[in-house]
């Protein structure tokens, strides 16, 4: 083929289809959408060089994946895993010491729509914070297994080729891996939720939540709150749990600033580009990108990720005071 005889533009026309969907798996894996970048451009980097010992049995994938799982298992043997503020045990690293998950975009998941219906949607529920964080507290092979299997539909004998292992080895890693994710994560997926709930159930909600903290409505927030509503701003270590506690937190910092939300889409949930006004540069500056969890019209879980790109989101870098927000309200 026209790449493995050195054409670069050949090379790029070859990944360039599978790249996104390269990246979607390195987020999975390692909880990072920069380590993911950084995996997938190695991978490419990688492959590019060693093209000439790809054997072309009618698809590169296959082998494009095989390097990306091994240069994901490098960084997590490098790394460790990430968390979540309310995934931390009082037995876990110093803080210091923490790397925190982050979100990933539904921009970068178009690659999904050449899937079928039922592939799309197991895509975008793996995607989805509580299932990469559940991810998080395997073992970097049980992850890749979890993934290449369940995931990208991979079958035993490819998965133990590509992790150097039997067939035995990857069907064990598989049961210990599905018993913990599901140990992990008992709530329904975030894709069923938004389902059952419907489009104009989903805009009345996110315009009931973003009118309340816009207008420092703490009652109105907390009532949108499921009874054990979980509450985390990474990467603050501190999180709350139950109505009061996050309605406590709420007094200060809903009445305390004037906020404008955006809408945004991020791991497949319910999000929104927070910012509040900043006296000294006369705008509204970024404060957090906040991941909401629903269970049923209630807000379940909220995560707030303070150092959040929102460039990456489609989100503008400031407000003013004259800018409308239509989509929000």
């Amino acid at each position: 083929m026209a790449a493995r005889a050195g054409d670069g533009d050949a090379f790029g026309r070859l990944v360039g289809p599978l790249r996104d969907e390269l990246r979607a798996y390195c987020y999975r894996m390692l909880g990072s959408i920069h380590d993911a970048e950084d995996a997938v451009q190695d991978t490419l980097d990688r492959a590019w060089r060693s093209l000439e010992r790809f054997e072309d049995h009618g698809s590169i994938r296959p082998w494009l994946y095989k390097i990306a799982t091994n240069r994901a298992l490098t960084i997590i043997e490098r790394r460790g895993r990430r968390e979540l503020p309310t995934d931390l045990s009082a037995e876990g690293p110093p803080l210091t010491e923490v790397a925190w998950l982050e979100p990933y975009p539904d921009r970068l998941m178009g690659w999904t729509a050449r899937l079928s219906p039922e592939a799309r949607t197991v895509a975008r529920e793996s995607v989805e914070l509580a299932f990469v964080a559940a991810l998080q507290q395997l073992s970097a092979s049980q992850r890749a297994v979890l993934l290449l299997r369940d995931v990208l539909g991979y079958s035993a004998s490819e998965v133990a080729e590509v992790l150097a292992t039997t067939v035995a080895a990857v069907n064990s890693a598989l049961r210990r891996a599905r018993k913990v994710v599901v140990e992990q994560r008992p709530e329904p997926s975030q894709q069923q939720a938004l389902k059952a709930l419907g489009d104009a159930a989903q805009r009345e909600l996110a315009r009931r939540y973003v009118t309340a903290w816009e207008a420092g409505d703490v009652d109105a927030i907390v009532a949108m709150l499921a009874e054990d509503a979980r509450y985390s701003m990474p990467p603050l270590a501190t999180w709350y749990a139950g109505r009061a506690e996050i309605r406590g937190f709420l007094v200060d910092a809903v009445q305390r600033y004037r906020w404008r939300f955006l809408p945004a889409r991020a791991n497949g949930q319910l999000a929104f580009g927070t910012y509040l006004w900043s006296d000294e540069r006369g705008a509204y500056v970024p404060a957090g990108l906040d991941l909401l969890a629903l269970r049923g019209r209630h807000v379940a879980t909220v995560v707030s990720f303070l150092g959040a790109d929102f460039a990456t989101f489609g989100l503008p870098a400031q407000l003013t005071e004259d800018d409308d927000f239509p989509a929000a309200r």
